[in-house]
């Protein structure tokens, strides 16, 4: 009777050990991760239609729209340049890049702003709500956006990290304005 015991306590023991490893490989998904199923009649937006993250470098879905393409490219250009308080506000090239100068190059190369913005500006750009493919959170402080479900921000770094970066973290949008391109 006691070696059975034993026997049944190794069992239970090697089962619990198989899940645990099972589920410490089997990780969730990052958030931002390709395009995730959305029910029939349901609307594709930024946040549950994702790039790929490979290498810290973006990868838009097969499917984006060209102007989605181009702002990933974009971001891509000047992820990891340094933030600069100002930078991307007097024209949309700069060594470096603060918050709106970051959105602002992003949106003006994929074609979808004019002319530099600040943040409290942004919060005024395009259609209020989230955007299929596209969001830009502004307020009078701060600016990010969301394209393809990847975040690219400015805050949120490392230590002794600083500039605009592709981010997989998710934000609380509720002190934002949620924008976005007319279409998109």
């Amino acid at each position: 009777m006691r070696a059975r015991k034993i026997a049944l306590f190794c069992a239970a023991a090697l089962a619990g050990l198989a899940i645990a490893a099972v589920a410490a490989v089997a990780e969730p998904a990052p958030w931002g991760a390709g395009c995730m199923p959305t029910p029939v009649g349901s609307t594709r937006t930024s946040a549950n239609c994702g790039a790929e993250l490979a290498g810290g470098r973006a990868i838009a879905p097969a499917d984006a729209p060209a102007e989605v393409k181009r702002a990933i490219a974009a971001a891509n250009q000047i992820d990891g340049r340094p933030y600069v308080w100002g930078g991307g506000h007097v024209s949309f090239l700069s060594r470096g890049y603060d918050c709106s100068g970051a959105v602002g190059y992003v949106l003006h190369a994929a074609g979808l702003l004019d002319q530099t913005m600040v943040s409290g500006q942004l919060a005024y750009w395009g259609e209020s709500g989230l955007g299929r493919w596209i969001t830009v959170y502004a307020n009078d402080e701060h600016v990010f956006m969301v394209i393809a479900g990847l975040r690219f921000d400015t805050r949120d770094d490392p230590p002794g990290v600083t500039g605009p970066r592709w981010k997989r973290a998710k934000v609380d949008p509720r002190r934002f304005a949620a924008r976005h391109p007319v279409g998109l």
